[in-house]
């Protein structure tokens, strides 16, 4: 499979049930709350799962059992009352329970809303691979940018109810780092999560036809460059048609160390690169739907979605 154009779910509707989950890090249970107030303010009805707050026990990076994380995703999932799933925040765990789903029973319960970055970037390849479905890269119930950044909220909050007036994407400081247009599909998210994604059963084999979407967080420059060059010599950068380049917090300085990796590794594919278009790991992070054709304009800093993101 490469990057193809996706199955889009509905949109939300106001009174629609949104199952909020856990699949990777353990959860601050004063944030979680406050982010399911966030969700009421947009008369949405979340509910949450009984693991959510949990952590392993030796393993506390893990919001419980890989079995019990799995079990509760796949419930909400498919839960027939559920229109949306949110995660409630990234850290590390959802490659390790992306295996346990059932993915006749996922396929089953019908297209739904998937919204998450960053560790979740594993359930975004699965879900295009295994169910075709397009899904939101964008903000987690439980993380200070949801919870503090009225760009965030307003971002996620257009994209759910009303697609059509969240078209064109992009935040005032982006800027070409390789100037040009492209158009492709929207894939990508993490790249450290896509790197280690590379031959497992929920990876596609290229991003061929993909406008790219890329950041990251905590790396530094020489690891930042083991990843893009594992994702060039696995050959699953061949034919994405143009790159758009998130946040990079805490990997830096920026501009001294990893802008001069991302023009030299990046520069190779011969296809226009966007940076600072505003989405991952920032404050002010837009909703990035993948499996959506796009339009990527990198002179002018923006991506213009050819259909929204929600049917």
């Amino acid at each position: 499979m490469t990057a193809a154009e996706l199955t889009r779910p509905p949109r939300l509707r106001p009174g629609a049930r949104i199952a909020v989950v856990a699949p990777s890090g353990p959860v601050v249970e004063g944030r979680l709350q406050a982010g399911l107030d966030i969700l009421r303010g947009w008369d949405l009805d979340p509910v949450v799962t009984p693991q959510v707050t949990d952590k392993q026990g030796e393993l506390g990076y893990l919001a419980g059992e890989d079995e019990t994380r799995a079990r509760d995703f796949q419930r909400a999932w498919c839960d027939p009352s559920v229109d949306a799933v949110m995660c409630a925040r990234g850290g590390y765990g959802a490659q390790r329970m992306v295996d346990l789903l059932d993915w006749n029973a996922l396929r089953a319960a019908g297209p739904k809303v998937l919204i998450g970055y960053s560790d979740v970037t594993a359930l975004h390849e699965a879900f295009a691979v295994r169910l075709g479905l397009a899904t939101l890269y964008g903000p987690m119930a439980a993380t200070l940018a949801f919870l503090k950044n009225a760009a965030t909220q307003e971002s996620l909050r257009t994209t759910l109810f009303e697609p059509e007036a969240a078209m064109t994407l992009g935040l005032p400081g982006a800027r070409a780092l390789i100037p040009g247009r492209a158009r492709g599909v929207t894939v990508g998210g993490c790249a450290s999560l896509l790197a280690a994604d590379l031959a497992t059963p929920h990876a596609r084999p290229s991003a061929a036809g993909g406008l790219l979407l890329l950041e990251d967080t905590g790396e530094e420059d020489y690891r930042l460059d083991r990843i893009l060059t594992q994702l060039l010599r696995a050959g699953w950068l061949e034919g994405v048609t143009g790159v758009a380049l998130g946040s990079w917090l805490e990997c830096g300085p920026y501009e001294e160390r990893m802008r001069p990796v991302l023009r030299e590794r990046l520069g190779r594919l011969g296809v226009p690169v966007v940076e600072d278009l505003g989405f991952g790991h920032c404050d002010a992070a837009l909703t990035m739907p993948l499996g959506v054709p796009a339009v990527l304009d990198a002179d002018g800093g923006t991506i213009t979605l050819e259909a929204p993101a929600l049917a």
